[in-house]
């Protein structure tokens, strides 16, 4: 009876999420965002204003691997792809066949 309480539960907290159809999206961030993380999480980052066009390159590269590879999701679709792994594996099929469907 828990599980079917927690579906209900799961599927009215997925209606009301400002998340709605949209379960996932690439995270966004930009240079500055980075620049700031790397100064306050690296006591010894020196910022340089403005920044050498190396650096900056080095920045741009970082940014665009991270999007690339991270993703911000409903926290209700998370808890459904943690809690069963056979939907993930059918997710990332369908996602490694998307090419030959097409």
């Amino acid at each position: 009876m828990s599980d079917v309480l927690d579906e209900a539960q799961a599927v009215v907290q997925c209606k009301t999420c400002p998340w709605y159809k949209h379960c996932v999206l690439p995270i966004r961030f930009t240079d500055e965002d980075l620049k700031r993380q790397l100064e306050s999480s690296l006591p010894g980052f020196v910022s340089l204003e403005p920044t050498p066009i190396g650096m900056q390159q080095l920045l741009s590269s970082l940014v665009t691997a991270a999007e690339n590879s991270l993703l911000e999701g409903c926290p209700v679709f998370i808890n459904r792809l943690r809690s069963s792994p056979r939907l993930a594996e059918r997710i990332k099929r369908l996602m490694q066949d998307w090419s030959d469907q097409q």
